[in-house]
């Protein structure tokens, strides 16, 4: 893996397959963390180590926008697999998916912390999905972009330190009833790119 400060114009050989997606949201948010999500402008390159995820399974999941129907903010995530899901929150912040499993499936994974590899300043925070879009310059644009391509891709990297991965509830989705328990939600402990120190109650 390429140290903080490196070239990674080079590193498209690293991209994951659009199989990689093709599973289920669960399996795709917990073998997210330790990849590595990249994001090409004509201006920079922002690089980031993903360590913290949430699944949404799919319209069953009251939790999941897709629990809505299909409307043309979800279009997205209906597929197919490896493309991103980008949505605007409080009327300002963007939050970056990625589209997961079978085609019709509603399926996404949010990716809401990083840790900067590269091209990121020193005083941009990664730790929350609004920051880290911020960060890495993702928004509306790139609603829609296949994360098997050059421009918003995600490479394959390390798996976490063993013993450093956690699993526990979602954040911000008490209004989802039973599936607001559900331990969807997979962060690398210790990182400083966690959103949100859980407490102990439903970690695993």
């Amino acid at each position: 893996m390429r140290a903080r400060g490196e070239d990674w114009t080079e590193a498209l050989d690293l991209v994951l397959a659009r199989g990689f997606y093709q599973r289920a949201a669960l399996a795709v948010a917990r073998d997210l963390l330790g990849k590595v999500l990249v994001h090409r402008t004509a201006r920079s390159i922002r690089v980031g180590r993903i360590v913290e995820t949430e699944a949404y399974v799919g319209e069953h999941d009251l939790a999941c926008h897709a629990s809505h129907g299909r409307t043309p903010r979800t279009e997205v995530m209906f597929g197919p697999a490896g493309h991103a899901y980008v949505y605007l929150v409080y009327g300002m912040h963007w939050c970056f998916n990625a589209v997961t499993g079978a085609t019709g499936e509603a399926a996404a994974v949010l990716v809401r912390g990083v840790e900067p590899l590269g091209g990121i300043p020193e005083t941009e925070r990664t730790d929350g999905p609004g920051r880290l879009t911020r960060a890495l310059r993702i928004g509306r644009a790139e609603n829609g972009a296949d994360l098997t391509g050059a421009c918003l891709c995600i490479l394959d990297g390390p798996a976490p330190a063993r013993g450093t991965m956690r699993r526990g509830p979602r954040v911000g989705v008490d209004s989802s009833g039973v599936w607001a328990s559900r331990p969807f939600r997979f962060w690398v402990e210790g990182s400083r790119g966690v959103s949100r120190v859980p407490s102990r109650r439903g970690v695993r």
